[in-house]
């Protein structure tokens, strides 16, 4: 059916129509007096949903800009950082601290499995020179499904007294739990196009005053993701560029509904669509990727054995018009990725669990029988 396409990715999520309208008004001055307060607004909003105190700056550009941002504006050239890869984006980070000279020491997990906080703790307390500038690490492990214990992390990287801990929170923000002044977190880089159930565009940058301070000393090469700048204009409620004028009404309107929905709720909400997900998919026989009990709220990999994955995301698209996300790299045709986060409810959850399950009815992969997995994960939202 046309016009009928459900997203149950990580990425783009789903729009609530409220937001939509919000960013179809027609567009504004960027210098006017009526976007300043559209910019005062959302700048307390973001403070709001990062629970902090310090500067939320918006860029124009995707997660991967605000990453990107975090490192050049922190550290320099031949600085020795600590990296968790266990999977894509883990690897993402390795990839961009490299490509500005960074001495990149990786800790690696195997993909499925979470980050030890142990081996960061080990790295920390060796290095009796305080030689390491920054931890970097994916807190939501968006291609493998898996959360990493981005607090307990961040602990001992307080305790070593000079690095900064630089996260990537794309798809945890607005997903679960990162209360930033608390945890002590200095750098966490996210995008609109996930939890803040938006369309994608905007990035956002939250600073802490270290992380200030370690950008007075950095000299890496910067000048469009130079925070400075994008400081200074917050300040006055401005931006130093062209900025998206409509996706900033897309943003008022969106944290409004997370504001009125409320932190503790919106987290509960997808926690418990985690453990639907999780409890439909093992009750029709169909393994999770991610170790038990880490899993992450934004998303749920599975490891269907005998079935290949793509035919099975292919059928479920063809036959229900829900996109359900692949497996990455080495895992593609061997994992499929049920996305919940951001708008998304429960009849989400059941309808992508039904289609799944008639789907595997369909190929003839059914193990158990038919609305078991459906039933499994009612009993969770029930």
């Amino acid at each position: 059916m046309q016009d009928k396409l459900t997203l149950m990715i990580p990425g783009p999520t789903p729009v609530p129509e409220t937001v939509l309208k919000a960013m179809g008004r027609h567009p504004i001055g960027h210098r006017s007096g009526e976007f300043q307060a559209v910019v005062r607004h959302t700048t307390e909003q973001l403070r709001w949903l990062h629970q902090t105190k310090s500067d939320v700056l918006v860029i124009t550009g995707s997660g991967t800009a605000a990453m990107e941002a975090g490192i050049i504006n922190t550290l320099s050239y031949g600085d020795k950082v600590l990296c968790g890869d266990n999977g894509k984006f883990g690897q993402r980070w390795v990839k961009l601290a490299k490509a500005y000279g960074l001495d990149v020491q990786v800790i690696k997990a195997d993909w499925g499995q979470p980050l030890d906080p142990e081996a960061f703790k080990r790295a920390l307390e060796a290095d009796n020179g305080k030689t390491i500038k920054a931890v970097i690490l994916t807190h939501s492990e968006t291609s493998t499904g898996v959360i990493n214990d981005l607090e307990t992390i961040s602990k001992y990287v307080r305790t070593h007294g000079k690095a900064l801990t630089i996260a990537d929170c794309v798809t945890s923000l607005g997903a679960c739990n990162v209360p930033m002044d608390s945890w002590g977190l200095d750098v966490v880089a996210s995008g609109s196009q996930k939890g803040y159930m938006m369309p994608p565009g905007l990035s956002f940058v939250a600073m802490s005053e270290r992380a200030w301070q370690a950008h007075q000393q950095s000299d890496l090469p910067k000048f469009y993701l130079d925070l400075g700048p994008y400081r200074k204009t917050a300040a006055q409620d401005s931006n130093p560029f062209t900025p998206a004028v409509n996706l900033y009404f897309a943003l008022e309107s969106a944290l409004g509904m997370m504001q009125s929905e409320g932190l503790e709720a919106i987290f509960d909400r997808h926690a418990r669509h985690r453990a639907a997900a999780q409890a439909g998919m093992k009750a029709i026989c169909l393994p999770l990727y991610a170790a038990e009990g880490h899993g992450s709220p934004a998303i749920t990999a599975v490891a269907p054995e005998g079935v290949d994955a793509e035919q099975l995301r292919k059928t479920v698209k063809e036959k229900f018009d829900i996109l359900l996300a692949g497996g990455q790299d080495h895992l593609k045709g061997k994992v499929f990725r049920i996305g919940h986060l951001g708008f998304v409810c429960d009849r989400d959850i059941l309808t992508a669990i039904a289609a799944i399950e008639s789907t595997l009815q369909s190929l003839g992969l059914h193990k158990g029988n038919m609305g078991d997995g459906l039933a499994a994960a009612a009993a969770i939202l029930r």
